[in-house]
Parts: C-alpha cells; sequence; structure tokens
C-alpha cells in the first residue's frame, strides 16, 4: 500500500480460525498498524465491545455459534458507529451485498489478499473518521461553544462567522488529511492555521514555509534539503523545512504561486508521505500533517490549467474559507480597540480615543487588505496623533488611495452598513452620487427617454432635464 494507515483505537479481526486471524494480523502490522484485537469466539463480541473500544471491525460470516450474518444487525444497531467490514467465501458473493445493504462498509472473499484488505481497512478508517468529525461538529453547532477557547485568543473576533470557522477547526485539528485555509490577503490565514496548528496535539514543531517567488529549485530545496554535492555551493547536506516539521504541522503558504513542476511534487508528498532531498535517491518518510493557505481562486487557476485539479482535490480533504473584513464588520470596534492599545504601547503614547467621525470610516471603508490593512492605518494614524480625540486629520494616509474623508458617513458606532451601497461605492455614497446614480440608471433603461425616465424618478421631466444640464 502507498498511503499511511492511521488509527488511534484498535482494529477488531472477528473469526473462528486463528491462522486466518495470524495472517491478517501479519499484514495489517506490515503497513504499521499493530494496535489489532482478536476473537475466534462471536458469543463474546458484544460484552468484548463494550469494554474495548474499537475504530473497525473485520467481522467472518460463517462461525460457529453465532455466525456473522446473526451478529451484523446487533452490532449495527449496539454500535452504529463503528465500521464493519465482512468476510467471506467466494460462493457467499449474494449474502455479502447483502450485508452491504444492511450496513456494513465493506466485504472481502476468502482467501484474503493483503493489497484488497489494507485498502479495504484505509477506506473504512476514512469513514471513521468522516463520521465522526461529524458527529462533534453536530453537537458544537447544537451547543454553541468552543471546547477549547484559548487556542483562538489571537484572532480578535465577534463574528458569528468566524465562531463557527472556530468550532469547524476543533473538530479537524486532529484529522491526518491536509487542511486548505483560503481567502484575500490580510485576513488572517496564518493565525487560523497556527489556532490548527495548537489544537492538532502533535508535539512536533510547527514549521511555516511561503511559496510565494520560489521557483522549483527553491522549492525543492527549502522544503526537501539537499544533500552535499546536489549543485554548486552544496558544499554540506541541509535537512529541508519538512525535517523541522516531524511529529509537527507544516504550514505552506501561497500554495497558489507554485508552479507544476512544485505542484507534482507536493502531490507526490500528500500521497506517499515521501519525498526526495535534492540531489539524492534515498527516500524519506515524513509524518508532518499539511496546512495550506493561498489568496487565489483555486478553481479558476484549474480553469486556465494553472493548478493541478488532482492536487487541488487532494489539498481540500478539509476546507476553510476566511470570510473578509468587510463581510464581518461587527468585528471592526474590537479590532480598533485592539489595535489603538497595541499602537499606543509600541509608539509609547497614551491610548487615544477615537472621534465620531473615525469611527464612521471605519465602519464604511473597504479594506482591501483586511484586518492587515486596518492593523497598518490605526499605527499610522496613532503615530500622527499628538493629543486630544484621534480624528480624520490623522488618517491623512486614505487621501492618497482615493478615498474621500470629507464625505465619509458620520454613522454611530454599532449603526448596520447597507452592505449593497458600500459593495456598489465602494464606501457609503453622497447624496449627489445617488442621485447622479439614479439619474443615469433611469436614462439608460428607457433608452434616453426623459419623460419615460421622470415617472421612474418620481420627479417632472423638467427637473430631469435641469440635472441633465439640457434645456427644459
Amino acid at each position: 500500500m502507498n498511503s499511511k494507515i492511521n488509527s488511534q483505537l484498535p482494529l477488531l479481526l472477528i473469526d473462528d480460525d486463528p491462522v486466518v486471524l495470524e495472517i491478517q494480523v501479519t499484514a495489517l502490522e506490515s503497513e504499521g498498524i499493530t494496535n489489532v484485537l482478536t476473537l475466534t469466539d462471536s458469543r463474546k463480541t458484544v460484552r468484548f465491545l463494550e469494554e474495548n473500544p474499537v475504530s473497525i471491525i473485520m467481522l467472518d460470516l460463517m462461525m460457529p455459534h453465532v455466525s456473522g450474518l446473526d451478529l451484523l444487525p446487533v452490532l449495527l444497531r449496539d454500535f452504529p458507529n463503528i465500521p464493519i467490514i465482512v468476510t467471506t467465501s467466494s460462493d457467499d458473493i449474494e449474502t455479502a451485498v447483502r450485508c452491504i445493504k444492511a450496513g456494513a462498509v465493506d466485504y472481502i472473499t476468502k482467501p484474503v489478499e493483503i493489497e484488497r484488505l489494507l485498502l479495504s481497512v484505509a477506506n473504512a478508517l476514512h469513514i471513521n473518521e468522516l463520521s465522526k468529525e461529524n458527529r462533534i461538529l453536530r453537537e458544537y453547532l447544537l451547543n454553541d461553544r468552543l471546547e477549547h477557547p484559548a487556542a483562538f485568543d489571537a484572532i480578535i473576533t465577534n463574528s458569528k462567522k468566524m465562531r463557527a470557522i472556530f468550532k469547524y477547526i476543533e473538530v479537524i485539528a486532529k484529522s491526518d488529511q491536509p487542511i486548505l485555509v483560503t481567502g484575500e490577503t490580510g485576513v488572517g490565514k496564518e493565525l487560523i492555521a497556527r489556532a490548527i496548528g495548537e489544537l492538532s496535539g502533535r508535539k512536533g514543531a510547527f514549521v511555516t514555509v511561503n511559496a510565494a517567488g520560489l521557483d522549483d529549485n527553491m522549492f525543492s530545496d527549502t522544503l526537501f534539503g539537499h544533500k552535499k554535492g546536489a549543485f554548486t555551493g552544496a558544499d554540506q547536506p541541509r535537512d529541508g523545512l519538512i525535517c523541522s516539521a516531524v511529529g509537527g504541522n507544516l504550514f505552506l503558504d501561497e500554495i497558489g504561486d507554485l508552479n507544476e513542476t512544485s505542484q507534482i511534487k507536493l502531490l507526490r508528498l500528500i500521497q506517499e508521505q515521501e519525498f526526495y532531498p535534492v540531489g539524492s535517491d534515498v527516500l524519506k518518510k515524513t509524518d508532518a500533517r499539511l496546512i495550506v493557505a493561498t489568496n487565489h481562486d483555486l478553481p479558476s487557476l484549474i480553469a486556465s490549467n494553472k493548478f493541478r485539479k488532482d492536487l487541488y482535490y487532494r489539498l481540500c480533504a478539509h476546507h476553510i474559507q476566511i470570510p473578509p473584513l468587510r463581510e464581518r464588520r461587527e468585528d471592526i470596534p474590537a479590532l480598533l480597540d485592539h489595535f489603538l492599545e497595541k499602537a499606543s504601547r509600541s509608539l509609547n503614547k497614551t491610548k487615544p480615543t477615537p472621534s465620531r467621525e473615525v469611527t464612521a470610516l471605519l465602519s464604511t471603508y473597504h479594506y482591501e487588505g483586511n484586518v492587515r490593512e486596518l492593523h497598518a492605518m490605526i499605527f499610522d494614524a496613532v503615530a500622527r496623533y499628538t493629543t486630544g480625540l484621534l480624528t480624520l486629520d490623522c488618517f491623512v494616509s486614505l487621501s492618497g488611495n482615493g478615498y474621500n474623508l470629507t464625505n465619509s458617513a458620520l454613522l454611530l458606532p454599532g449603526k448596520e452598513v447597507d452592505e449593497a451601497l458600500y459593495g456598489f461605492f465602494g464606501r457609503f455614497p453622497t447624496i449627489k452620487e445617488m442621485e447622479d446614480y439614479l439619474t443615469s440608471s433611469a436614462m439608460n433603461l428607457t433608452s434616453g427617454n426623459q419623460r419615460s425616465a421622470a415617472l421612474l424618478l418620481g420627479i417632472a421631466r423638467q427637473t430631469l432635464s435641469k440635472r441633465l444640464g439640457l434645456p427644459a
């Protein structure tokens, strides 16, 4: 088998033939599965399971005393969360199919082929993992609670969307599958990745690799290392950063920038959990769990043949999409207070109080750079601040970005902003801008007919003509 099989709970093999059990145990141990339990007396199964939690049951259908056929419905009823693989002789396939319809996840014919056995176990473990995640996720969503809120202390938020993401992270953090984190620049993808690492339970390091700007040679050397003499200047062997992440988490940022050759190497790393250092023909293994992030739209890159579809589906076993700051404006007051405190401490100044106009500005600003941009805005404003209230004068850098500070909406803190208006104008519009927009739209809809356009707008035709600068 190429894929490593992981199981925290034991596998239970039930068969009255000790020789068959020995063959199956040996095959599983060859794949690194050493936590295997066996049972030859099917009558003891229910009591055994009550005392010993297991991840999978492999059940022989033909046994004395209590057959697997009789035992299967009992196990499905009393232990519904344990996947069951049935084993049967080659002439019992119709019976096996009935077992699948009843609820077993797979069947294997005897004599058992080793590859078939390992594949079936790997699939059943995956089903068990997904089932467990779904149960926990449902519980979290129903109870609206976090098991480990401290893991998210670095993320300042009051957003229900972000809280839902936190709950999902708690469910998947211990998974061995890759995790894909997507979102616009500055939304906090690395903070999310670090929270996943903290909750993963892995004792190894959290290692970060930024793939932006790396060609394939640099990517391979950074990630996989090289042997001595692999290229000019390689005077000493070097372990790649993936070796530093043994037993931990490898966070690969900006994976949307990888070229095709690097994508192929990353795909192999995920599929086989193995790699070759540059210049070496000695295969190395890794158990590092992969977390990747990008601000690119990967499906669009796939459509333009810039990103491999097979790699994408490998990466998004668990997918976290972080919403931009403009879609969670309830976070802005808390972030403002946090950054004011942080900037004041850093610049050795008294923490200022923002004016009503500043609060309105920050409540309606578009934030192309999201939280990172807000952070920079506050630090720059506090640097310019002297005494009194923190006013719009401290945000002069925004004028250079084409933002009209004098026309900012003067909204009270906590007021909801009309997202449709903001999404169209990029900010809260003035009355003149709204009038110009409505007038232009009405004229377009009526193909320039002033009378019809005036009816749409609810004004006199003469008034419309005056606004258009035309004779009445």
